[in-house]
């Protein structure tokens, strides 16, 4: 017989002073498990007032790293509307049972001491609060009818506290680390030189202090606007049933090859070897060198969209969290991420001694303004390498062709060829629709080359490390994320930290999201992540729980983390 779990007799929710206050999820919802002659019996207890979904239940078994096929049996829930998923749903309330028949095969072995079930739930309070995907992680023992819970599921920071959750304290919270995040945006490698582009038009701008607060206002406008657009479709692509989370464009080979025309074209307006005037290339001219109000809201637009490669500290908790919630406060999160980014240049605009110390213009400026040029060039460099990963060398050969076709149309304009010069740019525009392109590479790579520790992620390995009680190290990373690759270089590929893991005998998986993966992107759900990157290291000792590590990382850090799990106390 499996361990008795019970549900206590507590209140599943108190209202105090106005506010709700919530279980943790390992109270509000606990499982028992029965080893039975030829089945598993999964029963199910929630307390009054919380229910699980029927379509979220998940049953896998693992033997020896190969997950077993099960067919499960379950009882009929109540089906009604549901505003988290927006569609009817099955619920079901009080008790229910599982019943995981076992394959034939399976019964005859007698090895059947150390199997691995994982048993995946997700449940909301009839008072609000929807809870992220969450497993329980059973050993088996056929031989015996037993069954242990090994790994307790590792909460999110919304249910992770041994006390009740404040459900507004913790939205203001995240509100707040949203706001955080999007200020330490602002220093990343890929916004910078665009908030330094509009910086350079207030040093040479003779405006009134009223014009400059309206750029302030208009640039802000024009972050906090794009990032409620870019939640709004994330949310709907969500909801329509695909798993994606902050940076799923970047998961586009397409979007990767029109971002690096995008980064092309702004280094050659700032080198001034780009000179047109209201034509459509002017577009890039005003998106950085302008100085009137729509050139603010397209700069903030700008600062956005290039942002999307980077993830660094309260940013991926903050944007986590809203994709667990409704519509209205997932959007204010993502809003409150915009307000950070925007927050240094609207600080600006709003205070003159600040724009008083500035350099005062002249040659200076100019060749400040085309040394930012080169940081574009090498952007665009890296995104042709990013798209070598996602679609290979034919690719990259295509985007290079579409590069001269630019620069040929380019010519053509500056020797007055009226519409001619048009048509090489239209090319060079629908080159990212190939199929060269447009298709990610279908080349898995399942074990890295033979100088390299790491091995490819997979649910099956991490689930069989974890059951035979080894300690595993995880990476969850992608191509087109910048921290991911910087984390990586200082950090986790230092010869020092592999020979920590081997001396240590840690597993080190690393999940490539750059394509899209559902398992890595159920494992970012189930630790309440939004995106790359994330960090777990999993103990031997199977009781304590999983260490998240930090987005931004350090080799001593990293070698810090990896003595933790090594101590007998821990």
């Amino acid at each position: 017989m499996g361990e008795q779990s019970g549900v206590s007799s507590v209140d599943s929710f108190i209202e105090s002073e106005g506010v709700v206050e919530f279980l943790p999820v390992h109270e509000a919802y606990q499982l028992e498990v029965d080893v039975r002659e030829d089945h598993l019996l999964l029963n199910w207890f929630m307390v009054d007032g919380y229910f699980l979904y029927g379509h979220k239940f998940t049953v896998d078994l693992v033997k020896n790293r190969e997950i077993l096929s099960l067919t499960v049996e379950k009882e009929q829930g109540e089906i009604s509307y549901d505003e988290y998923f927006e569609e009817d749903v099955e619920k079901f309330y009080h008790a229910t049972t599982l019943k995981a028949i076992l394959p034939q095969e399976l019964l005859t072995q007698t090895d059947n001491h150390s199997l691995t079930l994982t048993a995946g739930y997700q449940g909301c309070a009839d008072a609000g609060l929807c809870y992220p995907p969450e497993a329980l992680y059973y050993r088996i023992n056929l031989n015996a009818s037993t069954a242990t819970v090994f790994s307790a599921p590792t909460a999110t920071p919304a249910v992770s506290q041994p006390d009740v959750l404040r459900v507004e304290t913790s939205f203001v919270l995240m509100l707040l680390f949203a706001v955080l995040g999007g200020l330490i945006l602002n220093l990343m490698p890929c916004v910078f030189p665009v908030l330094s582009i509009k910086v350079l038009s207030f040093a040479s701008s003779a405006s009134s202090q009223r014009h400059l607060k309206l750029h302030g206002w208009m640039y802000t406008l024009g972050v906090v606007a794009s990032f409620i657009l870019f939640a709004a479709l994330l949310l709907a692509m969500r909801s329509a049933g695909q798993a994606v989370g902050w940076g799923f464009q970047l998961q586009s080979p397409m979007f990767i090859a029109f971002l690096a025309y995008l980064f092309v074209c702004l280094g050659l307006v700032l080198s001034g070897l780009v000179e047109v005037g209201g034509s459509m290339m002017g577009i890039g001219q005003q998106l950085t060198e302008g100085s009137g109000k729509r050139s603010s809201f397209f700069t903030g637009v700008l600062a956005v969209v290039v942002s999307s490669p980077c993830s660094v500290p309260f940013m991926g908790t903050a944007l986590g969290f809203a994709l667990t919630q409704n519509a209205l406060p997932a959007l204010l999160v993502f809003a409150a991420l915009g307000v950070g980014l925007a927050l240094p240049f609207l600080v600006l605009s709003h205070i003159p001694a600040l724009v008083n110390l500035l350099p005062k213009p002249g040659l200076w400026m100019e060749r400040f303004k085309e040394l930012l040029a080169f940081p574009l060039y090498l952007t665009a460099v890296w995104l042709l390498w990013v798209l070598g990963h996602q679609s290979g060398n034919d690719a990259v050969a295509l985007l290079l062709v579409g590069f001269v076709l630019l620069l040929f149309g380019l010519w053509l304009h500056r020797g007055g060829a009226r519409r001619l010069w048009l048509l090489p740019i239209v090319v060079a525009l629908l080159l990212p629709l190939s199929p060269i392109i447009a298709t990610p590479d279908a080349k898995e790579v399942d074990t890295a080359s033979s100088d390299e520790y790491w091995q490819t992620y997979s649910a099956e390995k991490l689930a069989a490390y974890i059951s035979a009680g080894e300690p595993v190290f995880v990476e969850l990373t992608a191509d087109w994320c910048i921290t991911c690759l910087m984390n990586e270089k200082v950090a986790l590929n230092r010869p020092d930290v592999i020979a920590a893991m081997r001396g240590q005998g840690i597993h080190y998986l690393r999940g490539d999201w750059t394509n899209g993966d559902p398992e890595i992107t159920a494992l970012l759900e189930q630790y309440n992540r939004a995106g790359v990157p994330l960090y777990l290291l999993f103990s031997a000792n199977s009781q304590q729980p999983v260490r998240i590590l930090p987005q931004l990382l350090t080799e001593g850090l990293v070698l810090e983390e990896l003595k933790v799990i090594s101590r007998k106390e821990y």
